[in-house]
Formats: C-alpha cells, sequence, structure tokens
C-alpha cells in the first residue's frame, strides 16, 4: 500500500508521498514514489505512484526512455507540448505496461495495476494536476476538486476536506499534509516514513522545496505531537454524555 497527495493552491502545486512498499509483514522496502522532470525556466513535471511497484517502476523506465539504448534515451516528458499531452503519454503508457504483464489487460482488480498523479507547468500555461486510473484515463483537478489522493486515502482525506484553503501558504499546506500523512501513517502499517515533499512555485519553471522527511524531523515530531495533544485537549474539553 501506499499514499500520495496531489495539493492545488493558489501559490502553486504541493506534493507529498510516503516510501513503504510491501509484499506482506516479511517484505517491507523503501523505494521513493515521487517522480521529477525539470527543464529550469521552460517546464516542471512530478509523477507519484501508487500499486504493483513492478508497474510503476516499468512506466517510469519507459518514460525515461531507458528501452533505448543509452545514446538515443531521453525523457518523453520533457518533449511534450503540453501536461495535457504529458497525462495522455502516461495513460497511454500504463495500458502499454499493463497490457504487457496482464493476460486480462488493464481491469479494475488487476494485481499489475497502478495509478498516479500527475502535476506540473509547462511555459504557455498554468499549472495543472491530473489522476491517471489503470485503465490509461484521467481527470483534471478543479475548483471544486483542488487535491487528488492514490493509495490509502481515507484516513488521510477528513483532515484535507475539513481545513484545506485555496489561499493557504506553503508553509500551511505542507503542515495540512503533514497532519494527513500522519493520522495515516498511525492506521496503517502498510504506509511509512520517510515522506517526500515537493513544492513547485506558479511561473517559477523550476523546482521550489524538495524535501525527504524522515522519523527524527523535528519539524515533522512537532506537528505530529502537537495534533495528537489537541485532539485529546478537545475531546477532554466536550461535555459528558448525560447518564440520566
Amino acid at each position: 500500500m501506499t499514499y500520495c497527495v496531489g495539493l492545488k493552491i493558489d501559490r502553486g502545486l504541493v506534493f507529498m508521498s510516503d516510501t513503504r512498499t510491501n509484499a506482506g509483514i516479511d517484505s517491507i522496502s523503501t523505494f521513493r514514489k515521487m517522480h521529477v522532470w525539470e527543464k529550469p525556466g521552460e517546464r516542471v513535471v512530478v509523477l507519484m505512484s501508487a500499486g504493483n511497484l513492478a508497474t510503476t517502476q516499468n512506466v517510469v523506465s519507459l518514460l525515461n526512455g531507458r528501452a533505448k539504448p543509452l545514446e538515443e534515451r531521453k525523457p518523453a516528458v520533457l518533449e511534450t507540448p503540453s501536461m495535457y499531452q504529458t497525462a495522455r503519454l502516461i495513460g497511454d503508457t500504463v495500458k502499454e505496461v499493463i497490457l504487457g504483464s496482464s493476460p486480462t489487460g488493464q481491469k479494475a482488480d488487476s494485481y499489475f495495476n497502478a495509478s498516479f498523479i500527475l502535476g506540473g507547468q509547462i511555459r504557455g500555461s498554468v499549472p495543472r494536476l491530473f489522476m491517471i486510473y489503470p485503465e490509461g484515463n484521467f481527470i483534471e483537478s478543479t475548483d471544486d476538486t483542488p487535491f487528488f489522493q492514490v493509495g490509502e486515502t481515507k484516513y488521510g482525506k477528513p483532515i484535507i476536506v475539513r481545513t484545506y484553503d485555496r489561499e493557504m501558504s506553503f508553509a500551511e499546506a505542507v503542515k495540512l499534509l503533514i497532519v494527513s500523512f500522519d493520522s495515516t501513517l498511525k492506521s496503517n502499517l502498510s504506509v511509512g516514513l520517510p515522506l517526500d515533499l515537493l513544492f513547485y512555485e506558479t511561473d517559477a519553471f523550476r523546482v521550489g522545496v524538495q524535501k525527504r522527511i524522515g522519523q527524527d524531523d523535528p519539524y515533522y515530531r512537532t506537528v505530529s505531537d502537537g495534533w495528537s495533544n489537541a485532539l485529546k485537549n478537545a475531546f477532554k474539553s466536550l461535555p459528558d454524555f448525560p447518564e440520566t
């Protein structure tokens, strides 16, 4: 299992993903699920993945041109004319990989399935955020749906729904996502630290803040402990249920 969130705010795009993968309780590993392509001054493309690890790695390898001889390799996502075309490219690549791996094709219950969150900006257009499904189709974020989640979504969604504000600062967005991830980590052992964080500021055309957050990160510990204490205090302040 995994947990990834892509969030669109007025200032830009914020991405966070965990790094835990597992094939059972005795086979737990750490793998990066956030992939970044950058052509400074022209584009930034961020892709986060959830699902079958072999499928997601194969998709990223094809996007990087690793199926070609070394001298011919060139990331395809750095050549697309728009983020929409980038989403189509990734959707087609997902279909190709799943069809080649599973005799039943890209069905919703296929063992080889994978989902992706794609975001970024290419010069000449605004920042855009997409959710790409295992079938290769995709949807784009709107004002009504300003964030996407993939993986283990249910534990971290309530805090985002209740707290999200498109005018929030980058610092507030990071705090929101850390609380969302911390709630998920405490509820599901298949999601785990470290976390990968990236912030892209509108019209910067370069990666902004990019950081890996581990168990000993002081800010993570402060937010995690503060959130737990705030919930306990809020619970204690509620009136008791009347017994009569």
